[in-house]
């Protein structure tokens, strides 16, 4: 089963592996397989009746699958977006039989290192931005039909972005003279806008974070995984969510507090016993990358690991 692993490393590698309590015979989701990195470090702890169903909406995902892990028995992929992970996992009869699922969020190495998916401005490229190039709205349309307002709104919200409405009216401005289509005019269009910058950040990341957010509907996809991640659960399963910012990690901490503190009734009600819903333990404090990982790759600084337990 011997194969070539993928030059991008993942991030927090040996503490998701660890956080899943991986057991050689266990049933495991990778639903953000992207190069396939966590996957193939949780087959090489499998045994022959492990196994790993991973999901990805990205084709070149796909391709690197089959080629990468297409002779292993105990390996299946599917090409979809994470939040139809409890169907999937139903299909295959496996619905409350997974021993751990793994969310690596946001966007991968490869999509931003690959100057054709139009997802960084470190290169002049067409706008594209979206994580399955085969369907919905790119970043082109998306960017050159919003009004005013609906950029305003996910600038502030998906970015973050303290000056959405400057950029905003200077994107609208921008698009009346001529079509934004490539990376290089929207940073140069959100540049012309930000009167200051934000020390060792290029003006234009948080504009480019909100935009992807925005054509591929990451926000809504987590809210949507998360839920269908308990239920795919066996009791004693682990669920492992990595995230790169304060939106997805603020989604992800949210989730499993409540989950773990249940439906809390009014005091004054005559119930007795626990709260209700109660469907998660949490594990451990937050992991983030230790020292030396940051150094091998400046992208994992902003990694944060958080872990809970699928009660009985």
């Amino acid at each position: 089963m011997a194969r070539t692993l993928s030059p991008h490393r993942p991030v927090l590698v040996d503490e998701t592996l660890d956080a899943l309590a991986i057991r050689t015979d266990g049933r495991y989701v990778d639903a953000t397989f992207g190069r396939g990195g966590h996957t193939a470090a949780i087959l090489a702890r499998l045994g022959p009746a492990g196994s790993v169903l991973a999901l990805d909406r990205d084709p070149e995902a796909e391709r690197w699958a089959g080629a990468e892990f297409g002779t292993d028995a105990r390996f299946q992929f599917v090409r979809t977006r994470f939040g139809r992970l409890a169907p999937i996992v139903a299909e295959r009869g496996l619905l409350g039989r997974i021993h751990g699922v793994l969310l690596d969020l946001g966007v991968s190495s490869p999509q931003l290192d690959d100057p054709d998916r139009g997802f960084s401005f470190m290169r002049d490229s067409a706008l594209d931005m979206r994580m399955d190039p085969s369907c919905g709205d790119s970043a082109v349309a998306w960017i050159n039909k919003a009004d005013e307002k609906d950029l305003e709104r996910a600038l502030a919200e998906f970015g973050e972005e303290r000056f959405h409405r400057r950029i905003a009216r200077a994107i609208v401005a921008a698009r009346q003279h001529a079509a934004i289509t490539t990376t290089g005019r929207l940073a140069e269009v959100v540049c012309s806008a930000v009167p200051t910058r934000e020390p060792g950040k290029h003006p234009a990341t948080r504009t480019f974070q909100a935009v992807r957010i925005a054509v591929n509907e990451e926000l809504s996809e987590l809210r949507a995984v998360l839920p269908q991640a308990v239920q795919a659960l066996a009791p004693g399963g682990r669920l492992a969510v990595i995230s790169f910012h304060s939106l997805e990690d603020r989604i992800a901490k949210r989730f499993l507090r409540e989950q773990a503190r249940g439906r809390e009734l009014p005091l004054d009600l005559p119930v007795a016993g626990p709260p209700e819903g109660v469907t998660l333990r949490r594990v451990g404090r937050t992991i983030r990358p230790a020292a030396q990982e940051v150094a091998r790759n400046p992208r994992a600084r902003s990694a944060v690991l958080r872990v809970a337990e699928r009660l009985g």
